[in-house]
């Protein structure tokens, strides 16, 4: 599995990211909104900058207001850091991934059976 090589989120940026994709595109007032929790405007203001210079949200100007909206969607960030993990981790080998997590009881069978399943199908 390939994976193109992605800037990691810090917590408080993924926080942020979260609300973005939420909202889907949003003015600044409504990602802190989205964000929740006692976080200040400003704080939730640079994340965003932040995010725009790592490649993940852009913005377009209305009057003196930006409208911003992500540049990678939820599942495809997901893919790149689950993919970036199972290559440093597991040697590109969803196997040991999987047997991993359920050595450690993190998969069910019942799990197992339902991902074969989907698999199948």
């Amino acid at each position: 599995m390939e994976t193109k090589e992605i800037k990691e989120l810090t917590k408080a940026e993924e926080q942020v990211m979260q609300a973005v994709w939420r909202v889907g595109q949003g003015f600044a007032n409504e990602i802190v909104t989205a964000v929740g929790g006692d976080v200040a405007y400003n704080t939730v203001l640079t994340v965003v900058r932040t995010l725009e210079q790592k490649g993940f949200v852009a913005h377009e100007t209305f009057n003196r207001s930006n409208r911003y909206y992500p540049l990678i969607s939820r599942e495809e960030y997901m893919q790149r850091v689950l993919g970036g993990i199972a290559h440093r981790w597991f040697g590109s080998s969803p196997r040991a991934l999987v047997s991993f997590l359920v050595d450690k009881k993190e998969v069910s069978l019942e799990d197992l059976e339902s991902i074969t399943k989907a698999l199948e199908s």
